[in-house]
């Protein structure tokens, strides 16, 4: 009788092996897949090739970036939502597409708090205004000023409708009660090359794709979103120091598809938070335009759920018509 009892319990030791993937191999045993939901030069971009390079000799297996840009970002994002949940699709994400375009589209087709399991949070991302060195303007007041002398001809270049970067730029046409033009881009890097070349008259940008253009002297940063100033440019203000209270901050992190196993999410997640709070990790994000946070899969997800009605005040004040 226990022999048969034994053998019946390996059968079904057996079986449960090889219904799972995870049991039945080692994971990774191919390539993982990292979808960025924007063109190649902004700083979602720059992050996850870099965050790849270091990942692929830990995990064995290399990070293939595919750039899925459109829509703002909701191309990239559903294809990573229909993606297999096996831990070889990862997609990297931000306030913007996860918890803005809820509010900015009447018909997403995904759920940012239900569709995904959290990852990993890399970084808080905090936005600057920029202006093109050749307006001879180097603060917020003589911006003001020019956008007042020139009501309605004035232009404020964002990655997205409906983006951190738009809600940045239509809060501060509110409260300094500005007549600007918002023009939208697919991404912060051709939005801030035409910022860089005089196309666009101001953006509030992230610090990966401006820097730069800050170093070569073609940007002006005048102002910071954010509780507290850039580490790299000290001397820049908050807008809450200048009298304008934008201090909610957006952040850079990585979802996979909803059902992905948990050892393979917790695996991903302690790598990746090795890598960030390293010496190395944090000042090379620091660099990526990021404040370095690396919190775990829990953590993460309370931060969504406080986030989502935040925004979603935001964004109903900014006066912005969902599509």
């Amino acid at each position: 009788m226990k022999r048969i009892v034994s053998a019946l319990l390996l059968t079904f030791g057996l079986a449960l092996a090889a219904a799972s993937p995870v049991f039945a191999q080692e994971w990774p045993a191919r390539p993982i897949k990292v979808i960025i939901p924007y063109p190649p030069g902004g700083q979602t971009d720059i992050v996850a090739r870099w965050l790849g390079e270091k990942l692929s000799p830990i995990f064995g297996q290399p990070f293939v970036m595919e750039n899925r840009p459109g829509a703002q970002a909701i191309v990239g994002i559903s294809a990573a939502k229909q993606a297999p949940a096996d831990g070889y699709t990862i997609v990297f994400v931000n306030t913007s597409n996860i918890i803005i375009n809820k509010f900015a589209y009447s018909k997403l087709p995904y759920d940012g708090l239900t569709d995904f399991e959290t990852v990993a949070q890399l970084g808080l991302a905090p936005l600057g205004m920029v202006v093109p060195t050749s307006m001879g303007i180097k603060s917020v007041d003589e911006f003001v000023q020019y956008v007042k002398r020139n009501p309605g001809k004035t232009t404020f270049a964002s990655f997205g409708t409906g983006s951190s970067s738009h809600l940045y730029g239509e809060m501060l046409k509110g409260l300094a009660k500005l007549d600007m033009v918002h023009v939208p881009y697919k991404g912060a890097g051709p939005a801030v090359q035409d910022i860089a070349g005089g196309q666009a008259t101001m953006g509030i940008q992230d610090f990966a794709a401006t820097a730069p253009f800050i170093q070569s002297g073609k940007l002006v940063p005048l102002a910071v979103t954010g509780p507290k100033r850039w580490p790299l440019h000290p001397d820049v203000k908050t807008f809450n120091e200048l009298g304008y209270p934008m201090d909610i901050a957006g952040w850079v992190g990585i979802m996979a598809p909803k059902g992905t196993p948990r050892p393979i999410v917790e695996r991903l997640n302690r790598e990746i938070n090795k890598l960030v709070h390293s010496p190395e990790g944090s000042a090379k994000i620091l660099q990526l335009g990021l404040l370095a946070t690396g919190i775990t899969t829990a953590e993460f997800s309370a931060e969504l759920r406080r986030d989502f009605p935040r925004w979603g005040e935001i964004f109903k004040q900014s006066g912005i018509v969902p599509e």
